[in-house]
């Protein structure tokens, strides 16, 4: 399906949240990495944030928010598609610990976490162990709110959404000589996979029906990657792409928006980097590492066609 299949799901969609009053499920719930992290890490002891100027400068605040972006990510636009008037809060925020916010869903990524233990851990991230420890805990307080009988029509018609991966690679297998002795990519590849299997059999025994899983990113694209491991040559890395496609429709798929547009990430990123595009529309990535706010549209998007099953 195309742009417009997609267009017209999408209307389909909005207008039936106008019609009921209420969204589409029940609730809106995130795990993961940095790609949907809307600031846990803020909250922690750790060296990956975003929680400082440019990011966030085309967030409807336009402030940062702990958001690796300039401005929302894919799951932000997921919730305004499926009829939300806010979005999932993070779980260590101030905006999970008032009232009822929570019962509309909430997020429990971490920047710097992936399927592998030590992902996290090296990086001082959730991992996803904790954040589904969180989850459970996050169960145990809407059935204080609402009582069981609503709170496992809560659990089993929510979307879950899981989106992990890349920084097992990036930022541990590929520059960790430890793990590149102890394991071929294939091997770890498994390793991760068993990982992503035993987290969504947790999530199902829990109560959970409907989830969802990006896949693993064009890896080798990540101007990061392409500086890292590119050997000095322009384009993506195919030992770490392999069959992904580079990213196209946008001016700029190399560089990204912030600084030099080569490596910068996190506090990296910051508002003296010199060379920071003035037009973030135009580029597919925000730093070295993240997607525009106009990527994580198009990936939104994409998400929610591939995904209408979900909330049928």
């Amino acid at each position: 399906m195309g742009f417009v299949t997609y267009m017209i799901g999408a209307l389909v969609v909005v207008l039936l949240s106008v019609a009921n009053g209420d969204p589409l499920v029940p609730a809106l719930l995130i795990f993961g990495d940095s790609v949907v992290d809307v600031g846990n890490n803020n909250n922690m002891l750790t060296l990956i944030k975003a929680n400082f100027p440019p990011y966030g400068r085309d967030f409807v605040s336009h402030r940062p928010t702990g958001r690796f972006s300039n401005g929302k990510l894919a799951t932000d636009f997921t919730a305004e598609y499926l009829g939300f008037s806010s979005y999932p809060p993070a779980y260590l925020s101030e905006g999970a610990r008032r009232g009822n916010n929570i019962l509309n869903g909430v997020n429990f990524a971490s920047a710097a976490s992936g399927y592998y233990e030590s992902t996290a851990r090296l990086y001082r991230a959730l991992t996803l162990r904790q954040q589904l420890a969180y989850y459970t805990e996050w169960q145990g307080r809407v059935v204080d709110l609402v009582g069981r009988a609503k709170a496992d029509d809560i659990f089993s018609g929510a979307i879950h959404l899981i989106s992990a991966g890349t920084s097992d690679f990036i930022q541990n297998y590929y520059i960790n000589p430890i793990l590149n002795t102890l394991f071929s990519t294939d091997r770890f590849s498994n390793s991760l996979i068993e990982s992503y299997s035993n987290f969504i059999q947790n999530l199902y025994n829990l109560g959970a029906r409907r989830i969802g899983v990006t896949s693993l990113p064009p890896t080798g694209c990540l101007p990061a990657a392409i500086t890292l491991f590119g050997f000095g040559r322009n384009e993506c890395v195919a030992r770490l792409n392999r069959d992904a496609v580079a990213f196209n429709g946008f001016f700029e798929s190399r560089k990204a928006c912030c600084g030099t547009g080569v490596l910068e990430t996190s506090f990296l990123c910051n508002v003296r980097s010199v060379g920071t595009c003035s037009n973030a529309t135009e580029y597919v990535f925000w730093d070295g590492f993240h997607p525009t706010q106009a990527a994580n549209e198009k990936l939104a998007q994409s998400l929610l066609e591939q995904g209408f099953d979900l909330i049928g």
